[in-house]
């Protein structure tokens, strides 16, 4: 019988599609004209792949940009039914800036598996590793889960680092974390980037704060592929938003654990650097005999056993 994973091969070629599609503009500050071209290599090559797959949850209703739209359907129509989480670049101002983080990413999980949050386009995030499953209180002080993270990783808390967006809404959690003795990570975007860090335990040892939803989807995928640890809780930042959640009556209080939010152990995860970060590299563009080639680095992760796979692919284009 089909599973997701045995798609593995198939989906990377979609976010290598995409890394290749938009590597031009890395640095380029045009953010908008990348992600379209990201977009437009991603949706081309995903058609390809023998799948009833739709887009559960995709970019764009967010940052008004060009996406793969929720319910999209994608795919050949054949085969086996999967849910689409997907960012086309992740770290869009990372990317226009050539700052490392950026990235071409997707998750993959069977039909029905994946979490629809509706109309609520922001998630509070808290992401652990492996050794942290089932030790954390997320709704306990940060203080109290930062000493339970320590704990479990054998460390003194401050050795401990979390990853948390530069934003204004998150003074008063910067300022919560400096107060345990434990070292923030700051990044202006691209928080799927700081919670691969955290599940991977490389780089940074937990992640916090609000970021977008769809993000929140990949993350959870990546999370359990790994066995990681991670919590959601709907939290909407525009009046407008806010509206729409009371409209659809989601309860944004609530914490959303890891196997609520993808409910499946057929999961999988794939990143493709755009620019270099922890743990892929950036697309490398030479010359030789053969004329122009791009080098694109990704990473995939899944099963709930924890499979890691680095793969690097060079194509003359």
């Amino acid at each position: 019988m089909s599973t997701v994973c045995d798609l593995k091969i198939d989906l990377v070629e979609v976010c290598e599609a995409a890394a290749r599609a938009c590597a031009p503009f890395v640095g380029s500050g045009q953010k908008d004209e990348g992600d379209g071209l990201a977009v437009d290599a991603m949706r081309e090559r995903i058609n390809q792949v023998n799948m009833k797959g739709v887009v559960v949850i995709g970019e764009g209703a967010k940052d008004e940009a060009p996406a793969l739209y929720d319910d999209e359907p994608v795919g050949t129509g054949i085969g086996v039914g999967v849910d689409i989480a997907v960012d086309p670049i992740e770290g869009t101002n990372l990317f226009a800036k050539d700052m490392p983080g950026s990235i071409v990413t997707l998750a993959a999980a069977p039909a029905g598996s994946m979490y629809r949050p509706g109309s609520c386009f922001y998630m509070d995030k808290q992401v652990y590793p492996k050794a942290a499953r089932g030790k954390i209180d997320p709704e306990a002080p940060v203080a109290d889960r930062l000493g339970a993270l320590a704990k479990a990783l054998g460390k003194d808390i401050r050795e401990i680092r979390v990853f948390i967006l530069d934003k204004p809404r998150h003074q008063d959690l910067i300022r919560d974390v400096y107060a345990c003795g434990a070292k923030v990570r700051l990044a202006t975007d691209g928080d799927v980037n700081g919670a691969i860090q955290a599940v991977l335990n490389m780089g940074s040892d937990a992640l916090f704060g609000i970021g977008g939803t769809p993000e929140g989807i990949v993350t959870a995928c990546a999370a359990r592929a790994m066995g990681a640890e991670m919590f959601g809780r709907m939290a909407p930042q525009k009046d407008f938003e806010i509206k729409l959640c009371e409209e659809e009556g989601i309860d944004t209080k609530r914490i959303i654990t890891r196997d609520e939010l993808v409910t499946s152990d057929d999961v999988m995860f794939i990143a493709t650097g755009l620019t270099s970060g922890a743990y892929v590299h950036h697309v490398k563009v030479g010359t030789d005999a053969d004329g122009r080639y791009m080098t694109t680095d990704t990473v995939v992760l899944s099963g709930s056993v924890g499979n890691i796979r680095r793969v690097q692919t060079t194509l003359h284009v």
